[in-house]
């Protein structure tokens, strides 16, 4: 019994791979842009993610001959998450437009596939405020706009990719993720902290000095509680935009389960009305 339980908690379903898979077309469609608009503008955003990854990644490799932290920072390592999902959703839109507007390939890919990307989709609008916030209130100095590139750099990795994520949360049809999103972002997030100390022990330095217990003491322990309070927050505050947006400017985009549930509502009113009419009727 209890194994029942445990599988039904561990299926697709729970997490948010439907069966069939997004039906109502929901990841490739905007309630403000017309799919060809929406694809066009995705594949923009992955161009210029990807065109900005590659720059920073060359431009610390010949300037300061340190590509090899490039993948330690998380700053990048979300970017390139950034750079993933637009690239995969642009294609998929692009494609849901060729078929005439009628499917898209993922919806005809294996069930891991499906998961993958709505849970990359998740990620992608939760991890960029992450580095925003901490950026702009704990990394920012005098040299973030010392230089025309690290005045670029520092816009298009610190503020544009929060940009990025506000486009897909307030102009698309997709989302809101699934509660049982919050334990794997959770997860990925806490496995950075590995990656931060393997660097260390590695290439003798922190990626980040909040994270140096030498320096931050006991406060260390309140930035990596606070960090997964901060994306627990989020989280939540991410899929009440998203719910919100869905029921008030694409209500035909809701979940099979929430048109279910308003349909019931409806028939259940309308019983209610007709039984109202017939005790009316005998009473007269």
């Amino acid at each position: 019994m209890r194994l029942t339980g445990l599988r039904s908690y561990l299926s697709y379903e729970w997490f948010g791979v439907s069966a069939p898979f997004d039906s109502a077309c929901r990841l490739v469609t905007s309630p403000f842009f017309s799919p060809l608009s929406l694809g066009a503008l995705r594949v923009l955003f992955a161009v210029y993610s990807l065109v900005t990854t590659i720059t920073v990644l060359v431009f610390e490799s010949v300037r300061f001959h340190d590509s090899s932290s490039f993948f330690s920072y998380f700053t990048d390592l979300s970017y390139i998450g950034l750079v993933a999902y637009f690239w995969a959703s642009g294609i998929q839109t692009i494609a849901f437009v060729i078929w005439g507007q009628k499917a898209y390939p993922l919806q005809k890919w294996s069930r891991i596939l499906q998961f993958l990307h709505i849970l990359l989709y998740t990620t992608i609008t939760i991890f960029p405020f992450i580095v925003t916030v901490v950026y702009w209130t704990l990394l920012a100095s005098s040299s973030t706009f010392r230089t025309k590139y690290s005045a670029w750099s520092n816009v298009s990795q610190h503020a544009m990719n929060s940009c990025f994520a506000l486009f897909e949360i307030l102009l698309t049809n997709a989302g809101p993720s699934p509660w049982s999103h919050m334990a794997p972002g959770l997860v990925l997030f806490a496995c950075y902290l590995g990656v931060a100390y393997i660097t260390h022990a590695a290439q003798g330095f922190y990626t980040y000095d909040f994270l140096n217990p030498s320096v931050q003491h006991g406060l260390l322990a309140a930035y990596i509680i606070g960090m997964g309070v901060g994306y627990c927050i989020l989280f939540t505050i991410v899929k009440g935009i998203c719910t919100l947006r869905c029921r008030l400017v694409s209500p035909s985009r809701l979940d099979p389960s929430e048109q279910v549930q308003s349909e019931d509502l409806h028939e259940w009113e309308h019983v209610d009305v007709e039984q109202l009419k017939e005790s009316t009727g005998s009473e007269a």
